[in-house]
């Protein structure tokens, strides 16, 4: 299959720039027991330039029938990666549809150059992790981080485990069948962030949260996770004053019965293993890195992967403000040890643009952070600030690009974008590791 040539040229086979979805009402009956998966997909949909067809991402699953605007597709087909649905009748330019896709099989995760992502089985149940390009592998849909849209999922499984998604739960019922789980996202969410998670959970309110926040976990980690995320409504408090309100309406954390080898963010949630609850606060760094997430990745996303630092250097540099807040190192401490580790290591490596392969490169997440610690020193901790909650009120549930970042930050300290772009260059546009900022100025 060639790429598309309008493509991110980071996942160059995934996505269609020439529609966008608006709206996706998932409904699945999915068997734990046998891995079976039997869906319907309804797409409400605008075509951006006319459309004589519609492509979209789909791995390993079989439509069994398509219909566009409530008629039957004049043709359906399928090879490993893309769907191409033929409607009856072309769809013009500006025009909005719905394309509706009955679908089945053995949903299975994606091999990728960053691991297995997607839909995957759990020794007892499913997680689904994934970015960039695991969506597919359990919806159609244009895998694309800057086609956003709203949700709702209906998901049957077996009675007797929890399913949690993202949003706001709007019910339960239990019949023959199994139970059904139903969950709405109303804000603008990126395909890579929609998730499933099915366990044999035990379900704990954490006390004076706000927003609300629940941890999904195996009934014997009940005093442990108390312990554990016992901090997160503190994290919440710290960061909605650094970074500005929390995006969405709650917070849920699954912990899964599986080991996992790291947490992973999603929209309104986020996900750990068994092995990152020891109750002895063994992981606050990462659980204070995925619910900064929920700012910067969630609400602010990127527009093309090659930006994956706009995500990943907030949500460390996240971290080093919880040690700050906590009593521990400082934001200074910490930006001097980890400046000190990237000299000693090697220093090929740029972080606007890392390539496909090294996007998640842990330099990307660490001078990703430098990179804000050197504006921080620069402007003083009332413009930086101010600057990162002009950012996430401004692009609230959009889509950023490094320019959006820079003229935020630009903006709340009265400064043009070419003196914030001098800051963070070195940083970021090139593969030195330069000396931080001594001073703080006015």
């Amino acid at each position: 299959m060639k790429p598309n040539p309008d493509a991110d040229p980071y996942t160059p086979h995934s996505g269609d720039r020439r529609w966008s979805a608006l709206h996706h009402d998932l409904r699945l009956g999915y068997r734990v027991a046998t891995n079976r998966l039997d869906a319907t997909a309804t797409i409400t949909a605008r075509a951006l330039v006319a459309l004589d067809r519609i492509v979209l991402d789909l791995h390993g699953l079989r439509v069994d029938r398509a219909d566009v605007d409530g008629v039957r597709a004049a043709k359906v087909a399928a090879s490993t990666h893309k769907l191409t649905v033929t409607p009856a009748e072309p769809i013009a330019a500006g025009a909005e549809f719905t394309l509706h896709l009955r679908y089945r099989g053995a949903p299975r995760p994606l091999r990728s150059p960053w691991g297995q992502i997607g839909w995957e089985e759990l020794t007892d149940g499913v997680i689904v992790a994934a970015q960039p390009t695991g969506a597919p592998s359990w919806f159609p849909c244009n895998d694309r981080p800057d086609d956003k849209a709203t949700y709702r999922f209906e998901i049957t499984a077996e009675t007797g485990y929890d399913v949690v998604a993202n949003g706001d739960l709007l019910g339960r019922e239990q019949a023959r069948a199994g139970t059904t789980w139903t969950y709405a996202v109303t804000e603008p969410m990126a395909t890579y962030l929609a998730t499933v998670q099915i366990g044999r959970y035990r379900s704990t309110r954490l006390r004076g949260a706000v927003p609300p926040v629940t941890v999904h976990h195996p009934a014997d980690l009940a005093s442990a996770v108390r312990t554990d995320f016992g901090q997160v409504p503190e994290m919440l408090a710290l960061y909605a004053d650094r970074f500005g309100p929390y995006p969405f309406s709650s917070y849920g954390l699954v912990v899964t019965d599986d080991e996992l080898e790291i947490p992973l963010e999603a929209h309104g949630l986020a996900v750990f293993g068994r092995n990152h609850v020891d109750g002895e606060h063994g992981t606050d760094r990462l659980i204070a890195h995925e619910l900064a997430h929920q700012w910067f990745g969630n609400s602010l996303t990127v527009r093309r992967w090659q930006d994956i630092w706009l995500h990943e250097g907030f949500a460390c540099y996240a971290e080093w403000l919880w040690s700050e807040h906590r009593g521990g190192d400082s934001a200074d401490v910490l930006a001097a040890q980890h400046r000190q580790a990237l000299v000693a290591g090697p220093q090929d490596l740029v972080v606007a643009s890392p390539g496909a392969r090294d996007m998640f490169d842990d330099r990307v997440y660490k001078r990703g952070a430098l990179a804000l610690h050197a504006v921080r020193r620069t402007v003083g901790d009332e413009g930086f600030f101010a600057g990162l909650r002009t950012l996430t009120d401004r692009y609230r549930h959009g889509n950023v690009v490094p320019e959006d970042v820079l003229g935020a930050l630009a903006d709340a300290a009265g400064l043009p974008v070419d003196a914030v772009r001098r800051i963070t260059g070195p940083w970021v546009d090139e593969p030195g590791v330069p000396a931080l900022p001594v001073v703080h100025p006015v």
